[in-house]
């Protein structure tokens, strides 16, 4: 399947913390990808009977950075998920994508640190990340099991379920079934994924089959459907040409605390980089965690902590001394 254009990279941000994590990702991308061609929208919820409080972007400062780096703001209205499934409002935001395009979906709490043009994304099918492990789903003991439970799924929305599956590894092991990390996703049909990824999404949180009764569904909701959307357009696990995201290219950071504490040298020495032009620093330096973390040394802090040669095989040991150290923020 060829595109004509690079995918317009997508990002959502609202009032608060999602606030500065877009612009931070805006300067990375900035810095590191100048010759990236594609459209780059910041996505914002209108205010409505979802959202208790107005989540438009609040910081004038910030909305204008946006825009010196290039994005477009748009805004967007949330139908179905809103402030109780913030994580769904990702799907929603794709209604801002002009025509039927190619887009590449990223979570804000994400780093460019490489050129985001080398990736040719011109014969790529639907993909997401595989930085994941093993959330959903949980089988209870005596059934069902991984294949029942996804198989459902599958099945009502006519989706050839045997396509999706991972013969490496064997059957009831997690990994023989397609599953993603939705923190950068890749579709060649912005509207068509919004309209599937929507209508599987309510359908397993509004008419929950029997297979799913004993599933927790969030905050995976977005997790599950996506495997169903990305097979039913002929996509499936990423291939080479996607080996920077996760990668050299981009890096999904979640917390800053634990990117301080795994983070290379080089990738520390970037975020510096990035972080240090005025323009950006006077918007980062509103977000305390973000002062705090980045200009007044607290991730130094947090990086002696660790001998990064032998880090905790566990992220939750990592969480843990870095709270017990008083030095946790997000």
């Amino acid at each position: 399947m060829a595109h004509s254009k690079s995918p317009t990279v997508l990002i959502v941000a609202q009032d608060g913390r999602l606030t500065y994590e877009a612009a931070l990702f805006l300067a990375s991308l900035r810095a590191s990808a100048p010759d990236f061609e594609g459209d780059v929208v910041v996505a914002i919820p209108n205010p409505g009977p979802l959202w208790p409080k107005d989540p438009r972007v609040s910081d004038e400062a910030a909305l204008e950075l946006f825009e010196k780096l290039g994005a477009s703001v748009r805004y967007f209205d949330c139908r179905h998920f809103g402030a109780r499934y913030p994580n769904g409002n990702k799907i929603e935001a794709l209604t801002t994508i002009e025509g039927n395009e190619p887009v590449l979906f990223f979570d804000t709490d994400t780093l460019i640190l490489g050129d985001l043009a080398k990736i040719d994304f011109s014969n790529s099918e639907a993909t997401a990340s595989m930085a994941r492990e093993n959330t959903w789903p949980t089988p209870p003991l005596y059934g069902p099991g991984y294949t029942d439970i996804w198989r459902r799924i599958y099945t009502e929305f006519s989706v050839d379920f045997d396509r999706s599956l991972d013969h490496s590894f064997p059957s009831e092991h997690w990994e023989h079934y397609l599953y993603f990390n939705a923190g950068w996703i890749f579709h060649p049909k912005a509207h068509a994924f919004q309209d599937l990824m929507t209508r599987i999404m309510l359908w397993v949180r509004d008419h929950t089959p029997a297979e799913l009764a004993s599933q927790k569904l969030y905050p995976w909701l977005d997790q599950i459907a996506l495997p169903v959307a990305i097979t039913a357009a002929g996509g499936g696990r990423p291939g080479s040409e996607f080996d920077g995201l996760d990668g050299d290219i981009s890096t999904h950071w979640r917390a800053l605390p634990l990117f301080y504490a795994k983070a290379s040298a080089q990738q520390l020495e970037e975020l510096a980089e990035i972080t240090a032009p005025n323009r950006v620093k006077k918007v980062l330096k509103s977000y305390e965690p973000f002062r705090r973390m980045i200009y007044h040394g607290r991730g130094e802090k947090v990086r002696a902590l660790f001998d990064q040669s032998n880090l905790p095989k566990r992220e939750q040991a990592i969480r843990s001394r870095i709270k017990r150290e008083r030095l946790w923020m997000r």
